[in-house]
């Protein structure tokens, strides 16, 4: 964002395309309230984390999988995660995950990925309230319990309620980022 001009980078890791599908749902919607095509995606997969630097707002897409198990491409990067200069950068989560099948674990590696960056001295903004989901335990819940620590979607149980949640959610980045 040298330039001035406000500009977010979208860094997903993706399975079976349901955080990838959410990743473009968020980049449609933020870019339709911004009026301009400020959100850019980059698929883990393909782009190092380190291209995080180019962005003063980032926002971080990620599954759970199985029994609280980081998805593929970000346990292959999980070190990266570690070592990135998020000092100052605005920061938003959001995740995917089964609450019914997986409710011992659901969101756990969401919780997983804020816990990782919480030492970087940036800013997370996009905390979302846990109402509306039935599950027994999550890593990914602020310390009173009230909220998760970033968008959680359930599209295996919950797929109709997926497009409200990430038109409230961007709707709640905008107003942080104005």
């Amino acid at each position: 964002m040298s330039d001035g001009a406000l500009s977010i980078g979208l860094f997903f890791g993706s399975t079976t395309c349901y955080t990838e599908m959410a990743a473009e749902k968020i980049q449609a919607q933020l870019n339709s309230l911004f009026d301009d095509n400020v959100v850019e995606l980059h698929n883990i997969k393909d782009v190092n984390l380190s291209r995080t630097a180019d962005y003063d707002i980032i926002i971080f897409g990620i599954s759970t999988w199985d029994f609280g198990e980081l998805q593929e491409d970000w346990e292959s990067h999980w070190e990266d995660v570690h070592r990135l200069d998020l000092s100052g950068k605005t920061i938003a989560l959001f995740g995917l995950g089964d609450q019914l099948g997986y409710g011992e674990w659901f969101q756990d590696a969401l919780g997983m990925l804020h816990d990782a960056i919480l030492p970087s001295n940036c800013n997370i903004i996009g905390y979302w309230p846990n109402k509306g989901y039935e599950f027994t335990a999550s890593k990914a819940l602020t310390e009173d319990k009230s909220h998760f620590v970033g968008l959680s979607l359930d599209d295996e149980n919950q797929y109709d309620q997926t497009d409200e949640r990430v038109e409230a959610w961007c709707e709640q980045l905008l107003i942080s980022l104005v």
